[in-house]
Formats: structure tokens, sequence, C-alpha cells
């Protein structure tokens, strides 16, 4: 979508993100599982499925503490972790996401330690409400980080990126109860599994149809190898999910594919954004239609 813009001497307008690759986009992805494994883990427990509640409860405490730590590597030392938490700014994504994310943590590692130990169970079973009551935001507020910087593939898809990341969560979730769950308890997790996959899918078309040219960013380059990748794991393991889940293999093969699949779509768009970042025409040229929009306009009334 370079057009006839030139930027001086092709620089980048935009300085580069500096988030780590892979801990930003696997935080993306463990973050979203988490959340997602979290509400399932209480639909379980009220519906009398205690495998699901167990394996769902294990996921999202597991995912929660891999977020973490990806997220304390990313800044460079604890310190500046505990650094977001010393303010709560509503206006911010990243103040609002710090404390999410560290009573989430909390919580889910409260319920998994209940649930292994056999312990204070309405303890853990009231902490699994509360992690599950911000398992929603979990699987959208990195969505929102994301779109609130100035980078162009990003803040473009602002309406779309959360509905993305909620869905592949959803799939996520439901693909590791596929995983640890046998076949007599894993029927709830094949279809959130499916539903969550499609979900993706769909969204993901959307949004790069919305974004015009600079759709381009999530079909081209490392960002499109990711994409593909991440849809033909993403299909298959809905598939897999939808017709097989009554055989063990077909149900774990089918998980492990989603999972998968969840995972590159995090991938594909942290690298659509560093791309995005990196040519200045992606900045300034939807600016430019932006502004010519607005003067016919005026002109026009």
């Amino acid at each position: 979508m370079t057009g006839d813009f030139r930027s001086y001497y092709g620089k980048p307008v935009l300085n580069r993100p500096t988030w780590k690759n892979p801990d930003v986009p696997a935080y993306l992805f463990s973050g979203g599982m988490a959340g997602a494994s979290a509400v399932i883990a209480e639909l379980a427990a009220a519906t009398g499925r205690p495998a699901l509640t167990r394996v769902a409860r294990l996921g999202a405490a597991g995912g929660a503490m891999a977020g973490a730590g990806l997220l304390v590597h990313d800044l460079g030392r604890p310190a500046r972790f505990l650094n977001m938490l010393r303010m709560f700014k509503v206006t911010s994504p990243l103040s609002v996401g710090s404390w999410i994310l560290a009573p989430f943590s909390g919580l889910t590692a409260l319920a998994a330690a209940s649930e292994l130990s056999g312990y204070a169970p309405a303890l853990g079973r009231a902490a699994g409400v509360g992690a599950a009551a911000l398992g929603g935001p979990m699987t959208t507020y990195t969505a929102v980080l994301i779109s609130n910087t100035a980078v162009p593939a990003w803040h473009e898809a602002h309406r779309d990126l959360p509905v993305v990341f909620a869905s592949s969560a959803v799939a996520a979730g439901g693909a590791l109860g596929l995983v640890g769950v046998g076949t007599d308890e894993n029927a709830p997790a094949a279809r959130l599994a499916v539903l969550g996959a499609a979900a993706e899918l769909a969204a993901s078309t959307a949004m790069e149809r919305r974004l015009g040219p600079l759709g381009t960013r999530y079909t081209t380059g490392r960002a499109g190898r990711w994409r593909q990748a991440a849809r033909l794991l993403t299909a298959t393991g809905a598939v897999g999910a939808l017709l097989g889940r009554r055989r063990r293999a077909v149900a774990v093969a089918s998980g492990l594919a989603v999972l998968a699949g969840s995972l590159a779509t995090r991938f594909a768009v942290f690298h659509a954004g560093l791309a995005s970042a990196a040519d200045p025409a992606d900045t300034v040229v939807p600016q430019r239609q932006r502004l010519g929009g607005r003067e016919q306009v005026e002109v026009g009334s």
C-alpha cells in the first residue's frame, strides 16, 4: 500500500515494537488459553464433570503462570511488573491488564492447589469462581492492549482483534479439554473447540477484509506463513474434534492441532504488527485517506 507516498529516505515513521519474540506472542496465547480454561472449569464444576474441571483448572493455573513468567522475561526483571501495579489507570490497557493478570494468576493457583491437594475445597471453588469472573477479560485484554498502540496493522483492527483473540482462546480452552479428558466427558470441550475454531477463522477473515490493503500484512511474509499454519491446524483440529472426539487418539491429536493453531494465530498477529510498523506507508497513507474523506464531506456540506 505504498501508493505515491515516500518517507524521509524511506525511514519508518514508527519505532519498531521492542517486545521480545517468542515471549510476547506466547504470552498472548497462554493468557487467552488460561482465561477460557478458568471459565470452562467452573462451568464443568457446575454441571458435574470432575475430570474436565480438574484439567481446566490446572490449565488455567499453568497458562497464567506461564504468561506471568513470559511477561516478566520480556520486561527484564520482576520489579518492572510490580511497578505496573503501583497505580491503576482505567484509561491504560497496560495498567488494567496488569490488574487483571495479577489477581487472576493468584486465584487460578489457589484453585489448582485445592484441586490437586483436596484441601479447602470450598476455598478452592470460591477461587475458581473468582478466576472465571476474570477469565473473559483475560481472553481479550491483550488484543485491546496491542490495538491501543500506533502500529497500523493492530490499531486499524481494534474492532476485530478482541473477537479474534476471544474466539481463539475459547478454541484453545476447549482443545485443552480434548487433550486432557477421556472420551466419556469430552463432549463439551469438543463443542467449544469447534465453535471457537470456526469463530476464529471467520473473525480473522473478516478482519483482513475490513483492513483493505493493510490486511496484506496478515497474509504475506512471516505473518502470512504463521497465518497459513494457523488456519490449517485450526481447521484440521476442528474437523477432527467434530468427527472423531469419541476416539481417544483422534481427540488428543485434534486438541493439539487446535492448540497449535491458536498459538500460530498469535504469532501471525505479532509479525503482522512488526511488518506494519516498519513500513511508513502503512502509517501515513490511511491517515491521508481519512483526511481526504473528511475534506470531501466538509466540501459537500
